[in-house]
């Protein structure tokens, strides 16, 4: 029988969030919301999991037939590709996954780490309206900028500024760039105010609060008519740099959208079934995101 149609009997299935901090996490908001939708049994929840501990809680779930995935959040990202036997797609590009997938073959499980954060950034900043070929840059170095940079790839782009307080923790960023074909500058977070204002995409990786002096930098500045910032900390939400930015005449992407875009990408691994329009609509109901308008 096919997951989600009628008469369908299914296997109760487990999936999680991992991360650190996690009790803020939406993503059990939205899987649960699509799982419900389509019809299958996979339950969902967040477990609180440090860097330290990640390889003994991967340890713990060996012999557990019920997993079938896991979404992975900071600090996690770069972690995680030690703790799977395969990494395909952009993941495989980056060195950092966001998702495990569990695949059973014969009473064999393989983990394979995929990276749905690319996805997420792309389909959030198209809704919103962004061109082919932006000028764009990111705010961070971490994780989540790998993706930035490789998103940007995507978009059209073919070069990407990245701006950090520590030129030393632009890594990441800078191996995307060469993995995917883009040409990177690492800048001071000292210069970004000036430089983002006339940005056509700007996507900030920082933590909640953490853009908030960058914002106060910005909201000194005349209005420009900015272009569109995708600010993936989304709680509290509106991030200080959120609001400076839409004063300033631009488009403002909550992170909610991307994690809600990447979320689509896990669930269709996790469960096998299609993620239709239908589903879509409740999981931004689930968050209080607007429905789509296709």
């Amino acid at each position: 029988m096919v997951p989600g149609q009628p008469g369908t009997v299914c296997v109760s299935r487990r999936a999680a969030v991992l991360g650190h901090p996690i009790s803020h996490s939406k993503s059990p908001a939205l899987h649960t919301a699509a799982y419900a939708k389509l019809g299958v049994d996979i339950e969902y929840s967040a477990i609180d999991v440090a860097v330290d501990g990640l390889p003994a809680f991967m340890g713990s779930l060996r012999g557990d037939d019920s997993w079938c995935g896991l979404s992975v959040t900071m600090p996690l990202k770069s972690a995680m590709v030690k703790e799977v036997d395969e990494v395909r797609g952009a993941g495989a590009q980056l060195g950092v996954i966001n998702t495990v997938v569990f695949e059973h073959d014969g009473g064999v499980v393989r983990r394979v780490g995929y990276n749905t954060d690319v996805a997420g950034i792309v389909e959030a900043v198209r809704y919103a309206g962004v061109a082919s070929t932006p000028h764009a840059a990111i705010l961070g170095g971490g994780g989540t900028s790998a993706a930035a940079v490789a998103a940007v790839k995507e978009l059209g782009g073919s070069h990407v500024d990245v701006f950090v307080r520590d030129a030393g923790r632009a890594g990441e960023a800078e191996a995307a760039a060469a993995a995917v074909g883009i040409s990177v500058s690492v800048r001071p977070l000292t210069q970004a105010a000036t430089a983002v204002a006339g940005t056509d995409l700007v996507i900030s990786t920082f933590p909640p609060r953490a853009a908030d002096s960058l914002a106060d930098e910005l909201a000194a500045l005349p209005g420009t008519g900015a272009g569109v910032l995708l600010d993936v900390a989304y709680d509290p939400w509106p991030s200080r740099l959120a609001e400076v930015w839409h004063g300033h005449g631009g488009a403002v992407v909550p992170g909610l959208e991307m994690l809600m875009y990447q979320a689509a990408e896990q669930i269709r691994r996790f469960s096998g079934c299609d993620v239709n329009a239908a589903v879509i609509d409740v999981m931004c109901d689930s968050v209080g995101l607007p429905r789509r308008v296709f």
